[in-house]
Parts: C-alpha cells; structure tokens; sequence
C-alpha cells in the first residue's frame, strides 16, 4: 500500500519573538533561519518517517530555491514526482511568539497553477487500496478532481481542508477520512461543539471524521454515530507550527502499514504531542527511529 500526497511544498523562513508586531510595527527576531514547509511537504515527510512507502506530488519553480527543495526531500522520500514550473518557488514567513502560537502568511503561485490531473500522471501512479492525502494549498477545482480520481481507482481519500477559506467550502462526496481543527470545524459547519461538528462532516459526505483539539487530543466519529475521544499526552508547547501537518501524515502512513484507525489515532495524537515541544514546522517531526519507537511502544501497549 503507498501514500500518494498531493500538494505544496515551500521555503520556510521562521522568526522567533517575544510577541506578534503591531500595525507599523518593526521587532528584532531573537532567531530566524529557512526550513522546508508547505503542508503537503510536512504531511509527506512525516508520513514517510513511519516506513511507509511515499510518493510527493507537487510543483517547485525552476530557482535555486526549487533545487534546495528537492535536494531538502531526498532526505526524507522520493522526489521525482515533483513538477518544476516556469515560476518562483513557493515561501512562507512564520512568526512565533513565546507561548508557541505562530502567524503565517504564504506566497503560492506554484501550488495555484499546479494540476496534477492535467498530465494523467498522478492517476496512472494511484492503485486500488492506495492512501491519497491532500490539504487545501491547490486550486478548489483541482483538489476536487484529485479526490474524485483517487476514490474512483479505489484508493483510501484522506482530506485535511487547511488552509480553509471560508467562503468555499469543499466537497466531502470523495472523502473517506475528513481532518480538520476544531477551528475549521466550525467554519465548515457551523456548530461550535466538536461532536456535533463530527456529525454533520459526515452527513456531508466524510465517511469518518476527526476534529483535532490541540490539548485536548481529538474526537473520530464513524458513519454509525459513533464518537471516541483520544486524548493527548501534556507537554510543554514551545511550537504549535506544523503539529497539525504531524498528525495528519503520521496517521496516513500508519495506516498504510496496515494499523487499526485506532492505533493509528493514538500514535499521531503523541507524535503530533512530540512535535509542539520542538521548534519548527518540519524540523519538529519525530524522526524514524524516534517514530519506530513510537509506533511500537503504542502497538505493545494496545495488544
């Protein structure tokens, strides 16, 4: 079984603060330095640390950054899925204040003009029983076809709507497994409360759904009614960036490795824990031999 993930992939440059500037405002970093980041690229690398057997399909500019991006990946997985455009690298600037709450702002043009669908590449390389896991990054339309094509092969859609706009909501028809915060939650629903939030993914059309909460772990709620709460281990928060991204691929690689949704919740609930605890979107991720160890502590404890 692989995981497809369908996305973006960018440049990451962080800055670290005592607090968000104001209006006007111009503060000194007490530190900055460029990672890689993007949600898909985050989602893909954490699922690949759990040995699942990944294949990253995004678009990078033909610049110096593109090629650091790809040499960055190889690290991690296979990057000859990655389409270069005639266009600049995506980049993000992170601020992160002292409590680990981060503000993000995103210049995206490879990921808007990105259409995996267009070549008939990505279709091809999508087999029954697959994962495919994509974010909001790509163009509304895009993310639709990708989805519908991965149902349609018989592979398992996994869909994290992040980040959301508001006024176009997307469509869950093609979607087996929803993720959303519980922030997004709402926006997409309407309902304040994560339960009711659950239901009514799934009366959208998501076969499960799960609604993260930070601190508070996460809810999955199946198409039968029913609602589990997982809890999360307490940690010390230095960085919230990316822990979202942790536990979305964390948990798609688990469950290519042919884990229960359970087991799979429970280790991406304390990889995702791990992650806060650090600095850094990607660099936060528990690395492989820290995911092995995860992994097989969760499994022993759950036999």
């Amino acid at each position: 079984m692989r995981v497809h993930v369908v996305g973006n992939v960018c440049v990451d440059t962080t800055f670290r603060l005592d607090r968000f500037p104001r209006p006007g405002e111009t503060l000194s970093a007490s530190e900055h330095g460029d990672g890689l980041g993007g949600k898909g690229a985050n989602q893909a690398v954490a699922a690949a640390r759990t040995g699942a057997d990944v294949r990253f399909h995004a678009a990078i500019g033909n610049d110096a950054a593109g090629a650091w991006i790809s040499e960055q990946l190889r690290r991690d997985l296979d990057a000859s899925h990655l389409t270069m455009l005639a266009l600049p690298s995506d980049r993000s600037t992170i601020l992160v204040d002292v409590r680990g709450e981060n503000l993000i702002v995103t210049g995206a043009s490879c990921a808007a003009a990105f259409d995996p669908v267009a070549d008939g590449g990505f279709i091809r390389s999508v087999e029954h029983g697959d994962i495919l896991m994509m974010q909001g990054n790509l163009g509304a339309d895009v993310t639709a076809a990708c989805l519908r094509a991965g149902c349609d092969a018989g592979a398992v859609t996994i869909f994290n709507p992040s980040p959301l706009v508001a006024s176009r909501a997307p469509s869950l028809s093609a979607v087996g497994l929803a993720i959303v915060n519980a922030g997004e939650a709402e926006q997409l629903t309407g309902a304040s409360d994560p339960a009711a939030a659950t239901r009514e993914l799934i009366r959208r059309g998501a076969d499960t759904a799960i609604v993260t909460l930070g601190a508070g772990g996460c809810l999955v709620a199946d198409g039968e009614g029913r609602i589990d709460r997982f809890a999360a281990p307490s940690v010390a928060v230095l960085d919230t960036s990316g822990a979202g991204d942790v536990f979305c691929g964390c948990l798609a690689g688990c469950l290519a490795g042919g884990m229960d949704l359970a087991t799979a919740v429970r280790i991406a609930v304390r990889a995702a824990a791990i992650s806060v605890g650090r600095a850094g979107t990607l660099e936060s991720c528990p690395d492989r031999r820290e995911m092995k160890i995860l992994m097989e502590t969760t499994e022993a404890e759950t036999a």
